[in-house]
């Protein structure tokens, strides 16, 4: 009779560690799921990024050539605060 106890709490633990098991499995595919979708995210924004560098290096140049041409004064944030500062 405790031989058959025995065997019942053996194959008890086999069963709860196999569980464990299937637990952290699941755990980890979930985990690989969220890092996958978490780089596709900073892929798209690091790209976004560099437009909008590019885009602002443009615009930079733009005005930097117009300041030259039209005689635009450089803005002066002191200068030109409204009047309820």
């Amino acid at each position: 009779m405790n031989q058959f106890k025995d065997k019942e709490d053996e194959f008890g633990m086999q069963d709860d560690l196999q569980a464990q098991v299937i637990d952290l499995q699941t755990s980890l595919a979930h985990l690989e799921v969220t890092v996958e979708r978490l780089n596709d995210v900073i892929t798209r924004q690091d790209k976004d990024i560099h437009t909008l560098q590019r885009q602002l290096q443009l615009i930079y140049k733009q005005i930097d050539s117009q300041a030259t041409e039209v005689g635009i004064a450089p803005f002066d944030v002191m200068a030109d605060r409204p009047p309820h500062y």
